[in-house]
């Protein structure tokens, strides 16, 4: 099958993937997406830029290192911090600071940190090289399992996404696209007959407070879950209950009458608790989380939640 070596931009690659659908996968982790969702656990998923990550642990202090770093850094992003008992305790060590407001993305202090407490989150990739990384996986792929090409959003790098899912296809492998649905119905239709199966969201049934929540209405998404349904895809709708943003039962029943609505295409609702176990990546990026405060919900409302969506006679899992 021919396909275009194009190049992508991506920020993960992992193996013995158990939650990115059926079996055992490796899911490639695209960068960028249009969506700016409250709750994103993936918070170097969103922009498309590469960016400077900053793990404060790992710094072994400018007396062991100098001031490599803060000398490299032509905005002035990176100053001397407060001087810290050192972890193994033996003395006094000056970690250094980063101001994210002030980076403008150069790396070059990422290239010369000796021990990784300042990264690059993401890195620039092709078609083939993705390839070569995860056919290696292949004897591992087991229960149905194969690759998951995930993001941020992945439609959004489509070029390099429909590339990637015809390589893959050519290969036999067993191919899942996560995707918000956010994107152009001619590109569902395009990459279409290289999906075996859509991971695809549904957040909130209401377009205004779906924008609120997201940073983008869900007409197109809706849209596209139809199109995909109407024409031979197969989807397993993900919906993420987020107390008291999205876990209304008028949201929760339109959400199910929607998915029913859907017919057979529908393989399986996944309702996905909401966690905050991604907050600290936005540490490192120096972000802000705004649901800081907010809670899972508890194991009794999900187990009502998944009688709801049940008594739509749709198959359906607590994730």
């Amino acid at each position: 099958m021919e396909y275009e070596n194009a190049a992508g931009r991506i920020y993960d690659i992992q193996g013995y993937a158990v939650h990115d659908g059926p079996g055992i996968r490796t899911t490639v982790y695209t960068k960028g997406c249009p969506l700016r969702c409250l709750w994103c656990h993936s918070p170097e998923s969103q922009m498309h830029k590469l960016q400077v990550g900053f793990l404060p642990i790992k710094c072994l202090g400018t007396e062991i290192c100098g001031n490599l770093c803060i000398d490299a850094c032509e905005q002035g992003a990176i100053s001397l911090g407060q001087p810290e008992e050192s972890l193994d305790g033996s003395g006094l060590i000056t970690k250094v600071r980063v101001d994210h407001a002030k980076c403008s993305s150069c790396l070059k202090c990422t290239e010369l940190c000796i021990n990784g407490a300042l990264y690059t989150a993401g890195w620039d990739t092709t078609v083939d090289e993705v390839y070569e990384r995860v056919i290696k996986d292949t004897p591992f792929f087991k229960n149905g399992g194969g690759i998951t090409i995930s993001g941020g959003e992945a439609m959004s790098q489509f070029d390099f996404t429909y590339n990637l899912a015809k390589r893959l296809k050519d290969s036999g492998i067993h191919i899942c696209l996560d995707t918000t649905g956010f994107a152009d119905q001619e590109q569902f239709r395009q990459i279409l007959p290289y999906i075996d199966l859509f991971l695809y969201d549904l957040k909130q049934m209401d377009s205004e407070m779906h924008r609120k929540l997201t940073g983008v209405p869900n007409e197109k998404i809706l849209e596209n879950a139809r199109f995909l349904a109407e024409n031979g895809g197969k989807l397993q709708i993900r919906y993420p209950v987020i107390p008291r943003l999205n876990d209304s039962e008028e949201n929760m029943h339109a959400t199910a009458k929607f998915c029913k609505e859907l017919g057979d295409a529908v393989t399986l609702v996944q309702l996905l608790p909401y966690h905050h176990l991604g907050t600290s990546k936005y540490d490192r990026l120096g972000w802000k989380y705004k649901l800081h405060r907010w809670s899972p919900p508890s194991e009794e409302f999900m187990e009502k939640a998944l009688e709801l969506f049940q008594a739509y006679d749709i198959p359906c899992q607590l994730h």
